[in-house]
């Protein structure tokens, strides 16, 4: 693991970077448990401790007694796996600082569907499983959920973001090229790889896989139809292939970034955030945005 990272796009000290942002207290947690600072169970025989839950704990122990209890203003953000934390951190998070303190949440590609993969199986649900048991993680998911359903489903964004009481802003692309890649046409489930130059590159898809790509992108929209209802929370949904644009600066905030509505992530984060609009932001469905930063694999 490097020891020092660049922080660009929202963790940029610049203004011209970042116009929000620039001036804050940045502060990155680094990644390392695999169940988004949730897990917290042992498997003895193996000599496996996953201790996710009491990382994230501790880290945020730290910070207080640095001064963030000070804070007047607080955003817990985070991309990816960082993105699923945010959400299922967010209250908690909310509950360490006072009252008067201003707190909301960002989750960057975290909305994570629990989707059928193109061979009819669930492979994004199975994994989700493994590593739910594997760690332990239901004694630390949301009892509103896991009052009435299942915790790997509980895992999933689309049954916590209803009951998130601190407004969350959910950012993510309707084509989420990992969703694509490890759910929804892995190789596991493409034996044949007819999904294989698809996978890695949007414009060798065919018609009918761009069609099944529509479909997911429907399923997306359904999963954030009630949450998009409340006035607190915020949505940019754009239509590309990419994941993570947070942390990358020519998503976030550049001349040529992507924009919905003329209105580019950061600044759409930005109104959010400080009240000064309101944002449920969904592009049109592909190919209409040309803004977009769509990621090619080799």
């Amino acid at each position: 693991m490097e020891k020092q990272i660049p922080f660009t796009g929202i963790l940029s000290e610049k203004a011209e970077e970042n116009p929000d942002f620039f001036n804050w207290n940045r502060v990155k947690l680094r990644y390392c448990d695999g169940a988004s600072f949730t897990g917290d169970g042992e498997d003895k025989a193996a000599q496996l401790q996953f201790r996710g839950q009491r990382i994230w704990l501790a880290a945020m122990e730290d910070l207080m007694a640095k001064g963030m209890r000070f804070a007047n203003q607080a955003l817990l953000s985070g991309c990816s796996a960082g993105g699923l934390a945010s959400i299922l951190h967010c209250d908690e998070f909310r509950g360490l600082l006072p009252r008067r303190t201003k707190v909301k949440c960002l989750s960057d590609a975290g909305l994570f569907l629990d989707a059928i993969d193109v061979s009819g199986g669930r492979t994004l649900r199975n994994m989700y499983s493994g590593v739910v048991h594997l760690q332990r993680v239901q004694n630390n998911l949301p009892r509103l959920c896991t009052n009435h359903l299942d915790p790997t489903s509980c895992f999933f964004p689309q049954n916590l973001i209803g009951n998130v009481q601190t407004p969350l802003f959910i950012l993510n692309a309707a084509y989420d090229s990992w969703q694509i890649q490890s759910s929804i046409a892995p190789p596991s489930a493409d034996p044949h790889g007819f999904w294989h130059d698809c996978r890695l590159n949007h414009a060798k898809c065919t018609s009918s896989q761009i069609q099944y790509l529509q479909g997911f992108r429907n399923q997306m929209l359904n999963a954030i139809k009630g949450f998009s209802m409340s006035r607190q929370n915020g949505l940019f949904i754009n239509s590309c292939f990419a994941h993570c644009q947070t942390e990358r600066q020519d998503t976030w905030f550049a001349d040529d970034s992507p924009v919905i509505g003329n209105k580019a992530v950061a600044i759409a984060v930005g109104d959010w955030y400080f009240d000064r609009a309101g944002v449920k932001a969904v592009d049109c469905a592909y190919p209409c945005d040309k803004s977009c930063h769509n990621l090619v694999f080799k």
